[in-house]
């Protein structure tokens, strides 16, 4: 019967689920509550507010620009395609602008051109000049008279030296091998045989967003299956493309994976205790997940996709509970709801406890992916032992089980046989060093690897497009950059300049394909005053000016223009970014605040990282940004801490297990988790799997799990047989939801499954040592008469 405590309990949960289904709606009242950023799942960037500023600036093309590419060996076709995806795309209300022609005010242009030759001009066009005027000047006579040279945007005769021509070919050179065809007025490319035309799109939301990356990822792929009709091949990559495929693949996983956790938990309540009402041991799996979600949206604003696939997996440990109380029928010859709970409650709560401790120090990590995790994990198991605390007992009443007796005889084989071993201490010392010789052998293969790119899985068709936009329009756009800072404006073009010279090295060299700079756009005051003396000595110079005079330009008119030049003002930086040809430029220029002038310069095509640093350190105030670095060097930081504070919560929990169970139990018990760990390590070794963090978290997670076999294994409650049935009910839940993790096609949760699926198998085969296998086959059950299991 039960207590009057247990009558009241629960109505009192029933009242918290109320509100946490409650709570559920509310967060949900706008959609689901879902993101697939990853971004949400790295630390913050940088501490520092304006390198923090640069890396949004750097992040936002990613997350809202859209580039596509209509190919067909007919350019008018090309060009016809690329009008009518536009239109479909404009039509959708889901892109702010969406651009196929440019629109190019050619009197802007040639304005700008001619006012900033000074500041615009090529760096070798400028050395040249200021070298040797006299090759300057032979050069200049050669493209003249070259008619396959291209033609420039300004007149001959305001730009006789060509410095305006010059600037122009600078400016363009940055494009790749992009052109703007000037009968269409769009960017097109050759390549493969075909004709090339880009469609620039601005999308109205996020790539991050809740519905935009799938409502836009469809469109795109409605457009590709229709040009392909046509005979139109559609390219198109962007971060929102990305984070829709992302979703959609992070859904379906958590879907199966779910599902296939759920039918498993169902085969063996049904196979195992063969009543229907067993099946209500699925509740604490609801709640657990319920939790979870709940508290994550509630603490963190949202839950990543990534978090429900993990949580999936969390319907293998919520069922423990459930499963050790219901399995202790093996043991009872009269099991009853409320009394059966009573006897394994103080092993379920310490089980939780040590749960607890484990997560709450991986939720203190800096990595905001273990935190959420953490979050979810112990909420989930709050939920999941409330439930079975509170509610399962009052819904199971007057029931009775039916166990399934060769399980039980299974149990007590594999007890008398541990029995056997053990009283052969000298067999099992040997075992034990033949094990030990055998782990240490796969511990020493073992390697440490952390990457970014092991959270990512994209879609093969996606990185497919990306490459071959990036090989068809030359432009492939990296992830570090360099942010330059200074005093004032034009020594933060000086700066800038030193840094491109390094650069230029490295194009040469065949390491990097571009890069783009302000001091490309405007050079520094000192750059353009060297040129103006240079043109003072030009002017001057007869010899020098000979291969002009010789194609017939009068030498008043080409002086009167050199001095002309000479004492011309250029514009200002702010002029020269506002102007036509400054709109690629205008995301490099963070402003002058607080008496520091800051800007970027971003990298095309880089096949040589390491060169960066020296470069970035021989120029003050020069800053390599390379979040990707950082982020793998905090991965491996990470997984030091994480092993630190996980080491800190072995000692608390060792703490509680001394103060309720005693020293002898509490080295017992923290052995098995540790010979659990040390055997996978070695497993992780000899098949050549790395050690990332998503794979060391998920055996310190294996050590929540073996601690809670070996205490109920310790504590023996219905006897040593009914509490091995129990883990091994328990166990093999959990095997089934991490184990099919081990298949997601994102290899971080894949280690991650892997390591908690080997770590439960060795859990499993240690626990039973806790116990004393030697005690009768038949141990009590609750009145003390011996066991006799109903058949």
């Amino acid at each position: 019967m039960p207590l009057p405590t247990e009558r009241w309990l629960p109505r009192l949960f029933l009242v918290l689920l109320c509100l946490l289904l409650a709570t559920a709606g509310w967060q949900s009242r706008n959609g689901w509550p879902v993101s697939s950023s990853l971004l949400d799942l790295l630390p913050a960037s940088s501490s520092d507010r304006l390198t923090a500023r640069a890396e949004a600036r750097a992040q936002e093309p990613l997350s809202r620009q859209l580039i596509a590419l209509a190919g067909h060996a007919d350019a008018a076709r090309a060009v016809r395609a690329a009008h009518n995806v536009a239109a479909q795309w404009e039509q959708s209300g889901l892109f702010t602008r969406v651009d196929v022609e440019v629109n190019v005010d050619l009197d802007a242009v040639r304005r700008q051109l001619l006012a900033a030759r000074l500041s615009a001009a090529g760096t070798s066009d400028r050395a040249l000049l200021k070298d040797d005027p006299a090759a300057y000047t032979r050069q200049r006579a050669l493209g003249l008279t070259d008619p396959f040279k291209r033609s420039s945007l300004t007149p001959l005769d305001q730009d006789w030296l060509g410095l305006a021509h010059s600037a122009e070919q600078a400016l363009t050179a940055s494009g790749g091998l992009v052109r703007y065809d000037l009968a269409s007025g769009t960017l097109q490319a050759e390549s493969d045989g075909k004709a090339w035309v880009m469609i620039r799109a601005q999308t109205r939301g996020g790539a991050f967003d809740q519905a935009a990356p799938e409502k836009i990822g469809a469109l795109v792929a409605n457009g590709q299956a229709r040009m392909a009709a046509e005979g139109t091949e559609l390219l198109a990559t962007g971060g929102i493309l990305y984070a829709a495929a992302a979703r959609g693949q992070a859904i379906r996983e958590s879907s199966w994976m779910g599902a296939a956790s759920v039918l498993t938990v169902l085969a063996v309540l049904l196979l195992t205790l063969r009543r229907a009402r067993a099946l209500l041991a699925l509740a604490p799996i609801a709640i657990g997940m319920l939790s979870g979600f709940v508290a994550c949206v509630a603490i963190f604003g949202s839950i990543h996709v990534l978090t429900l696939v993990i949580g999936a997996s969390l319907i293998g440990v919520a069922v423990d509970y459930p499963m050790h109380w219901l399995g202790k029928s093996y043991g009872m010859a009269h099991w009853h709801a409320w009394p059966a709970l009573r006897r394994v409650r103080a092993g379920l709560s310490l089980s939780l406890a040590t749960s607890l401790i484990g997560y709450t120090a991986l939720a203190l990590t800096p990595f905001p992916a273990l935190t959420q995790s953490a979050v979810f994990s112990v909420a989930g198991l709050l939920g999941a032992y409330t439930c079975t605390v509170c509610l399962l007992p009052a819904w199971f009443g007057k029931w009775q089980p039916r166990p399934y007796m060769p399980l039980k005889r299974a149990a007590l084989a594999s007890l008398a046989v541990l029995a056997r071993v053990m009283q052969r201490p000298r067999m099992t010392g040997l075992a034990l060093l033949i094990g030990a010789i055998l782990c240490a052998g796969g511990i020493s293969r073992l390697n440490m690897h952390d990457d970014l790119r092991l959270w990512l899985a994209p879609a093969q068709t996606l990185s497919d497009h990306s490459r071959r936009i990036g090989a068809i329009t030359g432009l492939t756009p990296t992830s570090q950059f360099f942010l330059v800072q200074a005093g004032n404006t034009d020594e933060l073009l000086e700066r800038q300049t030193q840094l491109a010279l390094e650069l230029d090295t490295m194009v040469e060299r065949g390491e990097l394909d571009s890069y783009r700079s302000l001091s490309q756009l405007h050079a520094a005051a000192s750059t353009q005053e060297e040129l103006r003396h240079a043109l003072i000595a030009l002017s001057k110079d007869d010899t020098a000016l000979a291969p002009l005079l010789e194609l017939g330009i009068p030498a008043a008119d080409l002086r009167a223009h050199i001095d002309a030049l000479a004492s011309t003002s250029s514009p200002s930086l702010n002029e020269a970014l506002g102007g036509p040809l400054g709109e690629p430029w205008r995301p490099l220029w963070l402003g002058n605040d607080d008496g520091i002038a800051a800007g970027m310069i971003t990298l095309q095509g880089l096949r040589n990282v390491e060169a960066l640093a020296a470069i970035a350190a021989s120029v003050p105030g020069a800053t390599l940004v390379d979040r990707n670095a950082d982020l793998n060097d905090m991965f491996s930081s990470t997984r030091v801490e994480a092993a630190e504070l996980k080491l800190a919560s072995y000692i608390v929990a060792g703490l509680l297990l001394w103060a309720f169970l005693g020293r002898g139990a509490t080295w017992r018990i923290l052995a098995v988790p540790f010979a659990a760990t040390v055997c996978s390590l070695a497993v992780l070794g000899y098949i050549g799997q790395p050690l990332t963090l998503f794979s060391l978290f998920g055996l310190l997670l294996v050590s929540a799990i073996g601690v809670d076999y070996a205490i109920f294994m310790y504590e023996q409650v219905a006897g040593a047989a009914a509490s091995l049935v129990g883990i091994m009910l328990g166990g093999l839940t959990t095997l089934a939801s991490f184990g099919m993790l081990a298949f997601s096609s994102t290899p971080a949760i894949a280690s991650f499954g892997l390591a908690v699926a080997t770590g439960v198998t060795f859990s499993l085969l240690w626990a039973p040592w806790v116990g004393s296998p030697v005690l009768s086959a038949h141990p009590p059950d609750l009145q003390g008469s011996p066991c006799n299991v109903t058949k």
